[in-house]
């Protein structure tokens, strides 16, 4: 069995459809969806009708939360820019995603970490703001008592895979469509990964355990930045451009 996994498109079809030409040429049985498809200043529209026409096992990340709040103040800006370009049709598909869902017995899928969507589940932001690789303490803490032999996760944005005592997996494929950004929550910190490509991960099972693929992938990045910054976003623009946030962003 090969599974592809992709999370955090953000709304960039660019990305989007780059990583689907590539992983049909590569040959998958499943493609699953981790979350945080839609919002910011792109494609949010076009990328929600790509992804109901392939039907692929898609969840919700805390942006698709977020995206469904009915009150705008309480929306930031990548989600009130693409709530505003969905209809009804395309809302009521996100609001019937699930934040975590098991695909097979073997294989745990969510956003975040199974209990959270915004919890960093493979990362660890310290006092000071800086983003390193979590503990293996921390990641036994985050999984809880979930038993399966793999996890796949999302939300930071980060491609990484890593291990428990238990022999368990657990994936990161990295973002589809923004490879770098700030947050305030809980404090401020920059995530940043240095290049533009598009990133995603075939994980293939046998006998002898899981085999793990962390794919980069060109594609058409420049048009995208021109895009963000149409839209008024220069944040978006230079991290699309570079991988990298803007100085003081």
């Amino acid at each position: 069995m090969r599974i592809a996994f992709i999370s955090d498109i953000h709304g960039n079809l660019a990305a989007l459809e780059a990583v689907t030409a590539d992983l049909r040429r590569r040959g998958v049985d499943t493609v699953v969806n981790l979350g945080d498809s839609l919002s910011g200043p792109l494609m949010p529209l076009e990328t929600a009708q790509f992804l109901m026409a392939e039907g692929w096992l898609s969840l919700a990340g805390n942006h698709e939360r977020q995206l469904l709040v009915d009150d705008p103040a309480r929306r930031g800006a990548s989600d009130e820019f693409a709530r505003a370009r969905l209809t009804a049709t395309e809302l009521a598909w996100v609001a019937a995603f699930k934040p975590h869902a098991q695909l097979t017995p073997e294989v745990l899928l969510c956003h975040a970490t199974p209990s959270s969507d915004v919890t960093y589940f493979l990362e660890t932001l310290d006092d000071n703001g800086v983003v390193r690789a979590a503990t293996p303490g921390e990641v036994e803490m985050r999984l809880g008592l979930q038993a399966s032999s793999l996890i796949a996760c999302g939300h930071t944005h980060i491609a990484r895979v890593a291990g428990t005592k238990k022999g368990q997996r657990i994936i990161n494929p990295g973002s589809v469509g923004l490879q770098a950004y700030s947050d305030t929550h809980p404090i401020p910190h920059k995530i940043e990964n240095g290049s533009p490509d598009a990133r995603y991960a075939i994980v293939e099972a046998s006998r002898a355990g899981w085999f793990i693929e962390l794919l980069s992938v060109p594609y058409d990045h420049k048009a995208m930045a021109d895009l963000a910054r149409r839209n008024g976003s220069q944040r978006w623009q230079h991290a699309l451009l570079t991988g990298d946030c803007m100085d003081g962003a």
